[in-house]
């Protein structure tokens, strides 16, 4: 490297002339020197800085002047201006000392001015080189969940309760008016004092603060348009999630049970619970009223009460309605039975689990005419099989269950007995039995009709012309008239 310093007017040749030699050290070492004729001023790692004899450099270039015949490279020289011959001194060293001083002040000034900035604190944790593949995943799942959540915006939210799931037509109704649209097939919905509600969508749930000014619609939003939302959405494997509007009963507003009052499981805890009034159930089936006073603990059956709920005792049946032709090849039997010497006979239902399917089973059994005495058979596996129905015929006396068989019924089933199986339609009775009780039931709730809505030929639909052409008001008065007494 080079550096051209500024020069004063050029003269011609080469006297008068002050030259500087920059480059490497390195370089230099093909030259030979005279040492005593250099002053060194300043070195840097790798350079030095060197005021140089001309006399003798050029002596060693072969003459005190250049020749023709040996000519100096000037790229190698650093002409720094000319001056007078009589001021010329090749061997000065005044203004190179200014020079010096002038670099190391402005040195010393630089570093002054590094000092006086503090410092810049390391971070405790260097930020790890993002990953390129990672960021386009993400990239990718952030665009995935972006669509999703634009293609939810149109979708209506469901409302959700006990089993029942039914879309919101109009979403800007509020939450109160929607629980006012469903009260009368929920009645427990009735009271809104007692209801609150929560949004379930995806894996988002959020309650409804004022479900008498919040809309449907503006809570759908907020939870759409949050970051939770995409995030959520992002994670999930199911990029079309359901909005759901949850209403749940609380018992936390007015018109519950109060303080004074309460409901236990026993008269102990009934006794030790410190309430003025107290209710519990008994060994004998009755519920109870216990009321301490000044004057003493008092001890009552009740009929009713608000505090506890009146329920229908019944049966809902987990497994389809038993087959219409199930039940006709059960009636063709005991039909048979009857005719052979007016026997009972005895049939078992029972339901495959991995066919989803009823099989009827004939047990080994001993028949007279007013009992029957039967063997399960082993055949069914009880990790396939469910033991469904038990059903029995009473020939062709009148359907009823017999004192026999309140001692013989008592697994947890339902229970049929069959009458007057010899008439032209035979009476049917069902019941279930849970913990030593009976309860009737209607044949319906576990078998299907007898007359089906299918199984005549579908000509016979073409051979009827029905006329609609009656007004409502005939057609109201006709029904009156069919129903009153008399006609």
């Amino acid at each position: 490297m080079r550096r051209v310093l500024p020069a004063a007017q050029p003269r011609s040749g080469w006297e008068g002339r002050r030259v500087f030699y920059w480059q490497p050290v390195k370089e230099l070492s093909g030259i030979t020197l005279d040492m005593n004729k250099i002053s060194q001023r300043k070195k840097t790692a790798n350079i030095a800085f060197m005021r140089i004899d001309l006399r003798s450099f050029f002596a060693q270039k072969g003459g005190a002047a250049m020749s023709e015949e040996k000519k100096w490279n000037e790229d190698e020289m650093l002409d720094i201006g000319g001056m007078d011959g009589n001021d010329f001194d090749p061997f000065g060293d005044d203004d190179f000392e200014v020079e010096v001083q002038n670099y190391e002040e402005q040195k010393a000034e630089e570093k002054k001015a590094e000092q006086k900035v503090p410092p810049k604190k390391e971070e405790s944790k260097k930020k790890a080189p993002e990953n390129p593949l990672a960021a386009e995943i993400s990239a990718a799942e952030e665009k995935d969940a972006e669509t999703a959540r634009d293609g939810l915006f149109s979708k209506p939210p469901v409302f959700s309760y006990a089993g029942v799931t039914e879309e919101v037509e109009d979403p800007s109704i509020t939450f109160d008016e929607l629980r006012i649209s469903k009260k009368d097939d929920f009645p427990e919905l009735e009271d809104g004092k007692r209801v609150s509600w929560t949004i379930e969508y995806g894996k988002i749930k959020k309650p409804v603060p004022t479900p008498q000014k919040k809309t449907v619609a503006e809570c759908k939003k907020e939870i759409e348009t949050s970051k939770d939302f995409l995030d959520a959405l992002k994670k999930a494997k199911d990029k079309a999630p359901v909005c759901k509007l949850i209403p749940k009963v609380t018992a936390q507003s007015k018109g519950t049970m109060p303080a004074y009052k309460g409901i236990f499981t026993s008269y102990d805890e009934a006794d030790a619970g410190g309430k003025v009034i107290s209710l519990f159930p008994s060994g004998d089936g009755k519920v109870y009223e216990m009321r301490k006073t000044e004057i003493g603990r008092f001890i009552t059956p009740i009929s009713q009460t608000k505090e506890i709920r009146k329920v229908e005792a019944g049966f809902t049946p987990a497994l389809p309605l038993i087959p219409a032709e199930k039940l006709m090849a059960i009636l063709r039997f005991f039909k048979h039975m009857a005719r052979k010497g007016n026997f009972e006979a005895l049939v078992n239902i029972y339901w495959d689990k991995q066919e989803s399917r009823f099989v009827l089973d004939v047990p080994e059994q001993k028949v007279t005419r007013v009992s029957v005495s039967s063997r399960i058979s082993e055949k069914f596996d009880s990790e396939r099989y469910i033991h469904y129905v038990d059903i029995h015929s009473h020939n062709n006396m009148n359907a009823f269950f017999s004192r026999t068989d309140d001692k013989d019924e008592k697994a947890a089933r339902v229970y049929a007995v069959v009458g007057k199986v010899s008439s032209f339609l035979p009476e049917i009775k069902a019941r279930i039995a849970s913990s030593r009780s009976f309860v009737e039931i209607d044949p319906s709730v576990v078998f299907e009709g007898i007359v089906a809505v299918s199984g005549f030929p579908e000509e016979w639909k073409s051979a009827v012309l029905i006329d609609d052409s009656l007004s409502s008001v005939k057609e109201d008065f006709m029904k009156q008239l069919a129903g009153s007494e008399g006609l």
